[in-house]
């Protein structure tokens, strides 16, 4: 008797998928590339090049066909474009070819669909910038809740109440409970401190493109802004500071303190916007810095209202093996330090597809 397969496991879907996943990365290269930087993802309406500013046509921007074919150049002015395009073209629809046959409910496919575009948007941007962006983890959280009211099986209910109150709740632990994370861990390891022997020079270094970000620079070591300064508390303060040049005037300085977008000079007040140069000299400084960023809180605080707060603790706990190995790898060289938002993402992709597997194989492992 010949097995009967539903009718959406055919072939021709899951070609779909993949074609229509190539075609939503493209979209969301777009997104990766804006939203950060404030700009919207509707207008310029077109792909542009990031270099030569000049709009890319439809038949040149063909899902990773275009790519291979200028070898990873732009057309007009052969900039390099970063494999990272590609990367999540390819990425997302094979992402949405998983989705579409892991999952026998279409409903519940297309909900994974949406949820894994999101996963890439967050990981390309967190990876790059060390940001979540707080647009695409509001939308996700607001998906999570809907699919809760509209498809309550998927909580594990029958009534779209319960499955809400299930969403919500998953948010609440999600988000408070890495934000008390968060909280503790800036108590414990809020700032640094670094002292040298005799005073050394230290800078305020600006932007060269809109790429950058405005720096601080200390006996040759760079730390951009982003990287000090998450809360508007957060403060640089120089220690045993003898010197400041202000825009070229040169002033003794017993204290000099540096606070969200504002310079102090013992008690003088500069803000930055308007400075031209900002430079002196200092044997020390305490720097600001977090282990975590709150778009860590919100993205745990998505993924509880979308797969429900059972899934919180196997995503922390396979983040956790993530970072560690990756942090392995990228003390051997063959990459760059990552924040912790991409491992969150690999968690939650792992819960997706194989969480239940996994979770029972380890207890069964332990012992439990």
């Amino acid at each position: 008797m010949p097995l009967l397969l539903p009718p959406w496991s055919h072939p021709l879907f899951g070609l779909a998928a993949v074609l229509l996943g190539a075609c939503i990365g493209s979209f969301l290269n777009v997104a990766i590339y804006r939203l950060p930087r404030g700009m919207s993802v509707n207008e310029p309406k077109r792909s542009f090049c990031p270099i030569c500013k000049k709009g890319i046509p439809m038949w040149r921007n063909i899902p990773v066909i275009t790519w291979i074919v200028q070898r990873g150049q732009c057309a007009e002015c052969h900039a390099p474009i970063a494999a990272r395009y590609v990367i999540v073209e390819i990425l997302t629809a094979l992402l949405w070819l998983g989705c579409w046959y892991a999952f026998p409910n279409p409903f519940e496919s297309v909900f994974y669909m949406i949820l894994s575009a999101l996963f890439v948007v967050i990981w390309a941007v967190d990876a790059e910038l060390m940001v979540i962006p707080r647009q695409v983890t509001i939308f996700g959280t607001i998906a999570g809740l809907l699919m809760a009211v509209v498809h309550p099986a998927f909580f594990g209910e029958v009534e779209w109440t319960m499955a809400l109150l299930k969403s919500v709740l998953g948010f609440a632990i999600g988000f408070a409970g890495l934000w008390l994370v968060v909280l503790l861990g800036k108590m414990a390891f809020g700032k640094y401190k670094v002292d040298f022997d005799s005073e050394v020079d230290w800078h305020l270094k600006e932007p060269e493109n809109e790429e950058d970000e405005l720096c601080f620079v200390m006996h040759g070591e760079v730390l951009g802004w982003s990287e000090m300064f998450y809360r508007k508390n957060d403060k640089l303060i120089l220690t045993g500071a003898s010197t400041v040049t202000i825009d070229g005037e040169q002033r003794e300085a017993k204290e000099v303190m540096i606070q969200d977008d504002e310079v102090f000079v013992d008690g003088e007040v500069f803000p930055i916007e308007k400075l031209k140069s900002l430079e002196g000299r200092a044997r020390g400084a305490t720097i600001p810095r977090e282990a975590m960023g709150m778009g860590d809180v919100d993205l745990m605080g998505m993924l509880g209202a979308c797969l429900g707060a059972s899934s919180l603790l196997f995503i922390v706990f396979s983040a956790c093996i993530f970072s560690i190995l990756w942090a392995l790898v990228a003390r051997l060289g063959l990459g760059k330090q990552m924040p912790f938002g991409p491992s969150i993402i690999l968690g939650a992709i792992a819960w997706i597809f194989w969480g239940e597997q996994i979770w029972n194989a380890y207890l069964d492992f332990v012992g439990v």
